[in-house]
């Protein structure tokens, strides 16, 4: 049975440079950003800086209201910001922001690929040099068994976890993980034992 072909709307609608304080939060975002992620943000910005446009669709009075890029926008309130405007209603802007990230983390890591560039690259900030050394595992070595793995939540599909150092036998089931790991959304975490996963 042959495929059926893709129709693909560009809902992209303009191009435009804004100040990223008047650019609204969207009132369904459901991200929160920890300290460490808003410090290797801001370490990520100062060494390189935008390379990365905010997602918004424009509303009737002519306002934008944030899709993508709630973070950035705090970040660097004062800061004219690259923002493509999208043609999208409500709804539409609801279903983007609920997938976008999870998507994104859907993604599977070649290891070795990762650790070519982990070896190539450096940084002058604390915080995003620990996020980079947080890809490699525990020992430094991508690819090891500490190495970033992912673990899909059935109970869980909107989320992506990645588990590091919990051992799963120090829970009673995998509900009583996903509780666990649920109460820190950022938390990255590595699968030690993996025979309660099955049941």
């Amino acid at each position: 049975m042959a495929k059926k072909r893709l129709t693909i709307r560009d809902r992209i609608k303009d191009f435009r440079r804004v100040k990223a304080s008047e650019i609204f939060a969207s009132p369904h975002n459901w991200r929160t950003h920890p300290q460490a992620q808003q410090d290797a943000l801001r370490g990520i910005l100062e060494d390189v800086g935008y390379a990365d446009a905010l997602l918004a669709r424009e509303l009737p009075d002519g306002t934008l209201e944030l899709v993508d890029g709630h973070l950035r926008k705090e970040t660097t309130p004062d800061q004219e910001v690259p923002v493509l405007v999208l043609d999208i209603d409500e709804d539409e802007a609801k279903k983007l922001l609920t997938v976008i990230d999870p998507l994104g983390a859907m993604a599977e890591a070649n290891t070795d690929a990762l650790g070519s560039l982990l070896a190539e690259i450096g940084t002058e900030s604390d915080a995003l040099q620990a996020m980079l050394d947080g890809l490699s595992g525990d020992n430094g070595e991508p690819g090891s068994e500490s190495a970033i793995k992912s673990l899909d939540l059935s109970v869980a599909p909107a989320m992506s976890w990645a588990l590091i150092g919990v051992p799963l036998d120090k829970y009673g089931d995998i509900n009583e993980l996903v509780e666990r790991i649920a109460e820190m959304p950022d938390a990255i975490v590595e699968v030690v034992a993996s025979d309660k996963l099955a049941n």
